[in-house]
């Protein structure tokens, strides 16, 4: 690209610079992607004859963001995905020159505050990243397990005695409790691990496959071996033929084989400390959806993989998983304030509640937002280190971070207990808020985004590996940045700038969708598994204006589109009701159902709920939509939200998820699991998820107009084709059973877990420059900037 810039410089720099006259001297001098391409725009229907115009649109599609001041345009150009470039012209005097980030950021800065000196902190991490390997390909990003283990491997294999020496290292410290694994002190070296593989082998051949571990475990242990190799011979056979095989001729998919057959992993914490964690009653309550659900659906199918593994590893252990979370005294009518709760249909998962404390040792009683939470997290990461110590009666072997909070729990946790420190972010708040990083003072007071990204930025470089669902959550796509890419270079004008917070090249990266629970999310054409009450019920609040709620269908015949969500501002669902009533096509040819939040202000405590709820009400108003429409209260029980989809699928309406943005989108794929045709957003999650009119759609939730044709498209094209109905519904059920499946995702989350613990074992992968630079940061800044926000103990 900046080959091609240099030719539009050659070729066409008058109108190029004229296109750059008209940016700066917008109204705005701050410009993002879609202005700068419309400014073009409007430009080349006045005058499309001029210079190499196709040539200068390539450049300009690359543009994301600009800043003028004077004469001077600053502009960001992602040359590609994950890699941003920056550039300065002058307009005056058409000249240009590529500058390094830190100046584009200090323009940026100037602009924020023209007056203040912007001699800032700047946080770089790239020095310790250039040290470690990266994947050197964009469409390799978030398959860091993959790259991490060949690049490894072959290090190692070119050294065998190193490699011998590490797998001998590794094997032997492996215990559970007091118990010897793996290998005894019968072989005490490489050397002699190598020979006694030899005659283990040649024992096992002479035995059936299938005779119990039991009935040898004396022999093997003779020869050196103990538990965890397998269950039955043929299993012991095979383990030890895949080390021989190591040992002797080395490769890195092998090694990945044997190492997800080491029995590692027994004990897990999963950390989520925001909103009402429970498991009924609190799905819709402020800053409690779909984290909840997923983390629920998580352990279940992690224990069951731990359980399976350990069965065939031949170790007779009982796994635990603890999900770690608050504890909230006046918990409404939930059970927040219960310290343990065993989480159902599992054998051994439990629920630990811990209370937020002040430095009173005061605890806070009720519910705190999300944003707020941070003058609390230090403390209670030291209280929660006692009591999983307590619960576990040793530490755990994986922390699983979840969300900006509970991340930082997990990083904290994680290096007191020495162990493998995996996060998963779920949606980072900084790609939500436009310009959430350059207007930090002004959103501080509701959101104090400068603490939840210091904390972001030390979680996400502390993380031994991260999960993210898409690979746009990591590195966005060809005309958007992923939600980690957009803390790679960024500024809060008066605080700190960052020039290299992230390197999403790092293998740590690593994309692991989530699954749904298939057995309360089945298609409506199931009928006989369907409970005729619960249908009844639902079928009654939504059809039956006399119930709770807004509105009375006035041809409750006519299909619906339906949207369920936490009314908060970014699921966007008070935008949905407005362009509804602004069609009256649309309002012709479907109802709306919306299931979310309070109805009343006067019932919520949260200020961003109150203010949607009073625009949903606006909107019901103005629009005259009472006889459209029916808005009912959040439905907090989990066995019953599946029905809504269904009862609507019973209807042939579609689902719609009109966010702003959507980190992932489970409520798309539980909405197409039930068999309900899904439009959703392509700001996104759901962008990977639907193969767009094949499976479901994507809508702009920022177009109005199109959103609504695509609705009106769909809804006609179903009048004429009996078909097309059904033909989207049984698509979007196939793709959600063929890519997202939590029994696969299990299987490979802890063969994540156990290679990444290999490689933390073996190498310097805990980075400890890195680490003691994390340390500084969180000393320095992140206490700092906690201590601002009082701790409210209500």
């Amino acid at each position: 690209m900046s080959k091609r810039l240099e030719e539009i410089l050659t070729n066409s720099k008058k109108p190029f610079f004229g296109y750059l006259k008209k940016v700066c001297a917008h109204s705005r001098k701050l410009l993002v992607k879609g202005d700068l391409l419309e400014i073009f725009e409007e430009l080349h229907k006045k005058n499309n004859n001029s210079g190499n115009i196709e040539s200068i649109k390539e450049i300009v599609n690359k543009f994301t963001e600009s800043v003028c001041l004077d004469c001077s345009v600053y502009v960001e150009m992602r040359e590609t995905i994950g890699k941003s470039e920056y550039y300065l012209f002058n307009v005056e005097r058409s000249k240009s020159e590529k500058i390094h980030v830190i100046r584009y950021l200090k323009a940026k800065e100037r602009y924020r505050h023209p007056l203040i000196e912007n001699d800032l902190l700047t946080l770089n991490f790239s020095t310790f990243y250039d040290k470690f390997p990266s994947v050197r390909e964009s469409k390799s990003i978030g398959k860091g397990v993959e790259y991490l283990n060949r690049y490894l491997s072959s290090t190692m294999f070119t050294q065998p005695q190193k490699l011998s020496q590490a797998l001998f290292d590794f094997l032997f410290v492996h215990k559970k409790n007091s118990q010897q694994l793996i290998v005894n002190s019968k072989i005490n070296n490489p050397e002699k691990l190598s020979s006694a593989i030899d005659k283990a082998i040649l024992f096992l051949k002479k035995m059936e496959d299938n005779l119990p571990y039991s009935q040898i475990k004396n022999e093997l242990s003779g020869m050196g071996f103990e538990a965890g190799l397998g269950n039955t011979a043929g299993e012991i056979l095979s383990s030890l033929d895949q080390l021989d095989s190591l040992l002797t001729s080395p490769d890195h998919l092998a090694l990945k084989e044997f190492l997800s057959k080491i029995p590692m992993i027994y004990n897990i914490v999963i950390v989520s400390p925001h909103g009402y964690f429970g498991q009924e009653g609190v799905l819709g309550k402020p800053d409690t959806g779909g984290q909840v659900v997923y983390i629920l659906d998580q352990v279940k199918a992690l224990e069951k993989e731990m359980i399976d593994s350990l069965k065939h590893a031949g170790i007779h252990a009982k796994p635990k998983i603890i999900i770690l979370t608050r504890l909230i005294p006046n918990a409404e009518d939930t059970k927040c304030n219960v310290r343990l709760e065993k989480v159902y249909d599992t054998e051994n998962v439990w629920i630990l509640r811990v209370p937020f404390k002040n430095d009173k040792n005061m605890i806070a009683e009720n519910w705190t937002s999300r944003f707020e939470v941070w003058p609390y997290l230090e403390r209670y990461a030291d209280d929660s280190y006692k009591e999983l110590l307590e619960e576990f009666g040793t530490r755990p072997d994986l922390v699983i971070g979840n969300y900006s909070d509970g991340n930082l729990v997990a990083t904290i946790l994680a290096n007191k207990f020495g162990v493998t420190q995996c996060n998963v972010a779920h949606a980072l708040e900084k790609s939500k808020y436009l310009y959430s990083g350059l207007y930090w003072d002004e959103m501080e007071k509701q959101y104090h985004f400068s603490t939840q990204f210091t904390a972001d930025l030390l979680s996400m470089n502390a993380a031994d590996f991260i999960i993210t669902s898409t690979y746009q959550e990591i590195a966005g796509r060809e005309d958007s940045i992923g939600q980690y890419e957009s803390y790679v270079n960024f500024t809060m004008p008066g605080l700190y700038r960052v020039a290299g917070g992230i390197n999403i090249f790092h293998p740590k990266f690593n994309i692991l969708p989530p699954g749904v629970n298939t057995n309360i999310f089945f298609p409506f054409s199931e009928i006989e598994r369907r409970d005729k009450k619960v249908t009844e019920e639902i079928h009654k609040k939504i059809f039956n204006g006399s119930v709770e709620g807004i509105g009375k269908l006035k041809n409750p015949k006519l299909p619906a589109i339906f949207s369920m969500a936490r009314l908060d501002k970014i699921k966007n669902l008070t935008s949905l009701v407005k362009w509804y009533g602004e069609n009256e096509e649309l309002r012709e040819l479907a109802n709306l159902i919306v299931v979310a939040g309070k109805i009343n202000t006067e019932e919520s405590f949260d200020n961003e709920e109150k203010e949607q709820i009073e625009l949903m009400h606006k909107y019901i108003k103005e629009f005259k939509l009472n006889d459209n429409l029916r808005w009912l209260p959040g439905d907090a029980d989990r066995k019953r939200v599946p029905e809504y989809y269904r009862v609507i699928a019973d209807q042939k309406g579609v689902f719609v998820q009109p966010a702003s943005f959507e980190g992932f989108g489970l409520t798309v794929i539980e909405a197409m699991r039930s068999g309900l045709p899904t439009f959703a957003t392509q700001y996104g999650g759901p962008l990977e998820i639907i193969e767009d009119e094949k499976s479901g759609f994507h809508i702009n939730p920022v177009d109005d107009a199109a959103a609504a044709q695509k609705l009106i498209e769909f809804f006609k094209k179903c009048k004429k084709d009996k078909n097309y109905w059904g033909k989207i519904s049984n698509a979007g059920i196939k793709r959600v059973d063929t890519a997202f499946n939590w029994e696969l995702y299990a299987k490979n989350l802890l063969s994540l877990a156990k290679i990444y613990g290999f490689w933390k074992y073996t190498t310097n992968l805990e980075m400890t420059e890195m680490n003691t630079y994390l340390d500084l940061m969180y000393n320095t800044l992140y206490k700092h900037r906690a201590a601002t926000l009082k701790p409210k103990v209500l």
